[in-house]
């Protein structure tokens, strides 16, 4: 395996390498290249020369190639989606098709938005003169991504980014570097001209690091934890920064809420991508009244839905997590849990009999205090905690008091007391009678100022707005 830099498929230049491991399987998929410093030094300089050209093009022929890169994946489709059960290990049928179906649709987005991307005409103190205000993209930017959506997230940054006339540098989290890789194949397939389009693998502390400290790059995307972005944004102080960071989104459920709705959208909410997301429901706040009842019929559809195994299998609903540290923090939170009185409903333990360690239960914990870990830090586990309220104030008490503040849920029959809950909540984006894993990509999505889960917004025309700057002619 190789990085795409300047347009040629290279090995790092200190020779090194590091082996990926399928969580689904324990075997070793590929060696991927330990990209350093200097590599992604040299990426910069690429894209840096191929900046002035790309910039110039009309947006009509970039959203052409952006249209070509769909072409390519879609081409690829069975690849990539192997590919990313392998790498990642989500569940081939159930999710990873899903995934790279909604690739395309990032690509094809970015194409037709570059397309309508426009400034304005604004006024002048003085009879004759023209102002124009004019969008110019800001030049090379850097992207960052994670392992848990290692297909869609990347495209939220680099498509647009590209789109809008910026060249880019990409490093991929290190433990689904084989599935950037894969990606990489299908943007380079495109044609784009050299150094437009760069990736380079390796440890994020140094890779990324280069990546956001660089005086080279001219802003930054990065996706990921609240701890990793807090660092991007100090190495890229000064820099045109999109942050997407973590979240401890609250699922509501109300008395008058319709507790079959609710309980059918929590099993998407708690278990897509085994929990692994940044709009998971990472804790249920459930009102006491309702509580044993959304218990026992969340209980039931999680028996009935959820299956754990092979994540090539045509059954499988939920495969293995991606990492031991994220099995590692599973096992603390739930020990956590149950250690201040919660109880175990369903699950509880990682699961025997598979490949590797990285098999978890999907786990039902009732009960929970609101200041377990599990109700207070982002988990990223096949969990569901129950939390116990007493009203929609309690609710949005308990939401408001997290550092996060990305997304919030709410399950009520009363459209007013959802509103209010919108308004009140200190969240970038609220899902009314709809799972927390709700999202669509042409929407801005991001999280509230103030808030730990990040700055600027991803999603559609956000990131253009972003990555690209006014500049202002006067036209006498």
């Amino acid at each position: 395996m190789e990085m795409l830099i300047d347009g040629a498929w290279v090995a790092a230049r200190s020779g090194e390498t590091f082996t990926a491991e399928s969580p689904a399987t324990g075997e070793a998929i590929g060696e991927v290249p330990q990209g350093d410093r200097e590599d992604a030094r040299a990426a910069i300089a690429a894209a840096t020369e191929a900046s002035d050209r790309w910039a110039r093009a009309t947006a009509f022929e970039r959203a052409a190639l952006m249209h070509r890169v769909a072409d390519a994946i879609e081409e690829r489709c069975d690849a990539l989606a192997h590919t990313l059960t392998l790498d990642q290990g989500k569940p081939l049928r159930s999710e990873a098709y899903d995934e790279v179906e909604e690739l395309v649709q990032y690509w094809r987005m970015a194409a037709e938005d570059a397309k309508r991307l426009e400034g304005r005409l604004a006024n002048s103190f003085t009879p004759g003169k023209r102002i124009l205000l004019v969008r110019r993209p800001r030049g090379v930017i850097g992207v960052i991504t994670p392992w848990n959506w290692p297909y869609t997230m990347p495209a939220e940054l680099i498509a647009p980014a590209l789109a809008c006339g910026n060249t880019v540098v990409w490093t991929p989290a290190s433990t689904t570097a084989v599935a950037a890789i894969e990606l990489a194949r299908c943007v380079a397939e495109a044609d784009l001209p050299p150094g437009v389009f760069n990736l380079v693998t390796g440890p994020g502390s140094v890779v990324g690091d280069e990546i956001a400290r660089n005086p080279g790059t001219h802003g930054i995307g990065f996706i990921g934890s609240t701890e990793t972005g807090r660092k991007v944004a100090e190495a890229g102080a000064g820099k045109a920064v999109v942050l997407e960071l973590g979240g401890n989104g609250p699922v509501v459920v109300l008395e008058d809420a319709d507790l079959d709705r609710a309980a059918d959208a929590t099993v998407t909410a708690c278990f897509l991508c085994a929990g692994q997301s940044c709009t998971a429901g990472e804790r249920l706040l459930v009102h006491r009244d309702v509580r044993a009842e959304f218990v026992a019929k969340l209980a039931r559809l999680v028996t009935e839905r959820v299956v754990l195994g092979d994540p090539f299998a045509d059954g499988t609903t939920l495969g293995p997590l991606n990492n031991d540290g994220v099995a590692a923090k599973m096992d603390e939170h739930v020990a956590d849990a149950v250690d201040r009185g919660a109880t175990v409903v369903a699950g509880g333990s990682r699961a025997d009999g598979f490949p590797t360690q990285l098999y978890w239960h999907a786990t039902i914990l009732d009960g929970v205090g609101s200041d377990s870990l599990v109700a207070t830090e982002e988990t990223f586990g096949p969990v569901a905690p129950v939390v116990s309220i007493d009203s929609l104030d309690h609710a949005i008490e308990l939401a408001n008091a997290s550092p996060y503040g990305l997304l919030a849920a709410i399950f009520t029959r009363d459209i007013a007391r959802g509103l209010e809950f919108a308004d009140r909540v200190r969240t970038g984006w609220v899902n009314i009678n709809e799972s927390s894993n709700y999202w669509e990509g042409h929407l801005p999505f991001g999280g509230r100022s103030g808030t730990a889960s990040g700055i600027g917004r991803v999603g559609g025309t956000a990131p253009m707005e972003s990555f690209t700057e006014l500049q202002t002619v006067v036209l006498s």
